[in-house]
C-alpha cells in the first residue's frame, strides 16, 4: 500500500514550521514557528489545537521529564525552560538556563533533540543564514546535567537534523549548507562524537533540495525532510549512499519529521511557507502545512524528553 498524505485541516500555516516533538504519554505533538515565536500543541484524538506566543526566534519545544507542563525550549541563542499551561496565548514563567554563544549576537539556535538517554543536543546558525551556504559561523553542543554546555563541532552552516542508532553507537547529524547526511560514533558513557563520515550526499542521487530534520524508525533506517524538495527520503544507515524510498509531499519547504500516534506509526511532517525570491516552485504550493502520513509500513520512536 502506498503512503498516505494528509493536510491536517484543523491545524493552520506556518512561515517556518519546525521542530516536531511527540509526547507519546499525552499523545500530544508539539511543534514550532520558528519566525511567528509561537509554540504550537495538537492532541490528535481531540482535534484540539493551542499555541503560545513569546518575543524572540524559537526552534525546539521538548517536555522536561518529570515535570508536566514545563519544557526545555530555544530563544534565539538561550537555552531555557518554558512553564505553559498548553492553553494560555502566553507562557506562565521562562527560565533561561544558558546562553550558548553570547559572544556571537548574529547565531541563533537550529533544531534540538533529545538523545534516547535524555541529554539535549542542538546547534547554532547564522539569523541571516541562507541557501545554498549563508555565513558559516554555526556549532554544535550538547546540555549536560550540570546546565552547561559542551561545543564538539563548528564551522557549521545551518545546524539542523539530529538521530541515534538504536544501539546508541551512532549519530547523525545534517549542516544543511553540505547537502549530505554525516554519521558519527557516539560515545554514550562520556557524551562525545568521533570518526566523521558521509552516509548519503544529494548530490550523488541527483537529490533536489537541501536535507533538514530527521527521524529514526525501528529498523534503523532514516527519513529525511528535504527543505525545497517537496519531499521526505528514506535512506539507509547499514549501507552508506542507499535510497530506499521518497514520499513526496504537497509543499515544497519540508522542514522536519517526527513518528508518532498510538502506535508510532504515523509520521508528522512540518513545512515553511517563505516565499522566497529565488525558489523555482509554484507560489501556491508554499503553504506551510502540517501534514500526517500513514501506510509506511514501519513504526519509529517516540520522542525523548529532556533530563535535567
Amino acid at each position: 500500500m502506498a503512503p498516505v498524505v494528509e493536510k491536517i485541516a484543523e491545524l493552520g500555516k506556518y512561515t517556518v514550521g519546525e521542530g516536531p516533538h511527540w509526547d507519546h504519554e499525552t499523545q500530544t505533538l508539539y511543534f514550532v514557528d520558528t519566525v511567528e515565536k509561537t509554540f504550537h500543541k495538537y492532541v490528535p484524538s481531540q482535534k484540539k489545537y493551542t499555541f503560545c506566543k513569546v518575543d524572540k526566534l524559537v526552534s525546539f519545544i521538548i517536555p522536561l521529564a518529570g515535570s508536566p507542563g514545563r519544557f526545555v525550549v530555544s530563544l534565539e541563542r538561550e537555552i531555557a525552560i518554558l512553564t505553559w499551561d498548553g492553553v494560555s496565548a502566553a507562557p506562565t514563567s521562562i527560565e533561561a538556563i544558558v546562553n550558548v554563544e553570547p559572544h556571537i549576537k548574529n547565531n541563533r539556535l537550529n533544531d534540538g533533540k533529545a538523545d534516547p538517554l535524555g541529554n539535549l543536543w542542538t546547534g547554532t546558525m547564522a539569523i541571516d543564514a541562507g541557501l545554498p551556504v549563508g555565513p558559516v559561523t554555526g556549532s554544535l553542543y550538547h546540555l549536560g546535567a550540570d546546565k552547561k554546555v559542551k561545543m564538539h563541532e563548528s564551522n557549521i552552516a545551518i545546524a539542523n537534523g539530529l538521530a541515534w542508532s538504536n544501539d546508541l553507537k551512532k549519530m547523525y547529524y545534517i549542516d544543511s549548507g553540505k547537502r549530505r547526511v554525516d554519521e558519527y560514533d557516539y560515545d554514550a558513557s562520556t557524551l562525545s562524537i568521533s570518526n566523521q563520515r558521509p552516509l548519503f550526499t544529494f548530490e550523488k542521487h541527483e537529490v533536489p533540495g537541501y536535507p533538514d530534520g530527521q527521524t529514526i524508525d525501528e529498523e534503523g533506517n532514516l527519513w529525511v525532510a528535504v527543505f525545497q524538495g517537496q519531499r521526505i527520503i528514506k535512506i539507509s544507515t547499514q549501507q552508506p549512499e542507499v535510497l530506499l524510498d521518497t514520499v513526496k509531499i504537497p509543499d515544497p519547504q519540508v522542514t522536519s519529521v517526527a513518528f508518532g500516534g498510538p502506535n508510532l506509526d504515523e509520521l508528522y511532517v512540518t513545512s515553511a511557507g517563505l516565499q522566497l525570491d529565488d525558489s523555482s516552485f509554484d507560489k501556491s504550493l508554499v503553504n506551510g502545512h502540517v501534514y500526517r502520513v500513514t501506510g509506511l509500513g514501519v513504526k519509529g520512536f517516540a520522542g525523548v524528553k529532556v533530563k535535567l
